[in-house]
């Protein structure tokens, strides 16, 4: 459990403070908001832990011992943490589940002896020496296999064996918890047939919609998909046995026994035989199975088209109002097309660096500098060329003066001047970034 550990340590920054871990590790005692946070931490910390370790079935024995041991110490409230998440709906027991081949009729008898017996309050230690099912993990299996099976079946539900479905939820106990949790919601049914032997499975929604009642052809698909299963089961077993036929007969031919070699290769030729009638019959089962699911889709959508004429005629449109419609339509998409066509056939130049930018902006100043009005000076005589002097230089010194107890900044000033007019500068920008200028 190193890697639980870890998790933790990284989960819980203080998981190693001897001061924080000591009052975390004590029982509950006082009144429920004196320990109510401690309750939430030990509660979310289960969570994440489960989750980190993808399990959602636990055993508080070896979450006490394993999970959260520090130096053969364990937290003397987690049994009181178990209980209160039972209390809250967050745990289940494992008895508390229905086992899918006892049925419906079983699950509505469990709940009829839940209501007339009086309930009893369970302890901590009896909660304790159970498995307990964390339901918000159970929810989050669940529709991770649901999206699991609808991403390789296209129909609006399958059917799977049992066995198939132990795999995917990590083993029976998974599996059982599973389908009891989708029973609940009427997302799936159990199902079960008996040829040569008992075979189980279950038909899962793929849809939001709720499961259909089981039929014969149900029975029947799960009948294939056992055989399908079986057959797949024997070309496993019959490729490894033509490996290791094939390396004993180089073996045999190494060590120079011939006859070996020779009986070798005629097993290997009667197991390449019975693979490909194997394959043979696999490929017949899958086609029947495809053919059967296409069947169901064409049924969907003839129903489908019977609900919309219904619908039509008893909303009084007729047909040429619907044409229309459905040219509108056709219409709509083709200009969203030609829209999204010109969107992506048209450049952009986001290939263009900060410097090239920054030289493009120098260029502009220059251009503004050199754009500038000049100063027109009128020609004058002597005389009034020194009065002009002696006013410009006594209007410096009054400006001097009153300028000596401002501070400017130095960024201000350069703003002020190399200030340009904005009608301007926006012009000659967006003709630098034109794709001519580019």
């Amino acid at each position: 459990m190193d890697s639980v550990a870890e998790y933790i340590r990284k989960e819980v920054p203080d998981w190693d403070d001897e001061i924080i871990a000591n009052a975390r590790f004590k029982a509950f005692s006082g009144q429920r908001s004196d320990w109510e946070q401690k309750y939430f931490f030990w509660r979310d910390l289960i969570f994440k832990v489960s989750r980190h370790l993808g399990l959602f079935i636990i055993s508080p024995s070896e979450v006490r011992s394993s999970w959260f041991s520090r130096g053969g110490l364990t937290p003397l409230c987690l049994d009181n943490v178990l209980l209160e998440m039972y209390k809250a709906g967050d745990i289940l027991r494992s008895r508390d589940i229905v086992c899918p081949p006892g049925g419906r009729l079983s699950q509505l008898l469990r709940n009829i002896a839940r209501l007339i017996t009086v309930p009893r309050s369970l302890t901590p230690q009896e909660i304790s020496n159970e498995y307990l099912v964390l339901l918000p993990l159970l929810k989050e299996r669940a529709d991770a296999i649901v999206k699991h099976l609808s991403e390789n079946h296209w129909s609006s539900s399958c059917i799977i064996t049992m066995k198939k479905l132990e795999e995917i939820s990590g083993g029976p106990n998974e599996a059982c918890a599973i389908l009891n949790y989708l029973s609940e919601c009427s997302k799936a049914s159990y199902l079960s047939i008996n040829k040569t032997e008992l075979i189980e499975g279950a038909k899962v929604s793929l849809l939001p919609a709720v499961i259909s009642s089981i039929t014969a052809l149900d029975s029947d698909v799960l009948h294939l998909t056992w055989t399908v299963e079986k057959l797949q089961q024997q070309l496993d077993v019959i490729d490894q046995r033509c490996e290791r036929l094939r390396k004993s007969a180089l073996n045999s031919l190494n060590s120079g026994n011939r006859k070996a070699a020779l009986r070798h290769a005629r097993e290997l030729k009667m197991s390449y035989d019975s693979r490909e009638k194997c394959t043979s019959l696999l490929n017949r089962v899958e086609e029947v199975i495809s053919v059967i699911a296409n069947a169901e889709s064409t049924k969907n959508v003839s129903e489908a088209i019977q609900i919309g004429a219904r619908a039509i005629k008893e909303n009084g449109i007729s047909v040429e109002v619907v044409q229309q419609s459905l040219q509108d339509i056709d219409e709509c998409i083709e200009s969203q097309k030609q829209v999204e066509e010109t969107i992506e056939a048209t450049p952009l130049y986001t290939g263009i660096e900060d410097e090239d930018i920054e030289e493009e902006l120098k260029k502009l100043e220059l251009e503004h500098e050199s754009e500038s009005p000049q100063i027109l000076i009128p020609k004058t005589t002597a005389t009034e060329t020194a009065s002009s002097q002696k006013v410009a230089l006594e209007t410096a010194e009054s400006l001097t003066k009153a300028l000596s107890g401002l501070e400017l900044a130095d960024g201000v000033g350069k703003q002020v001047q190399t200030q340009s007019s904005p009608k301007s500068t926006v012009i000659n920008l967006a003709e630098s970034l034109t794709p001519d200028a580019a």
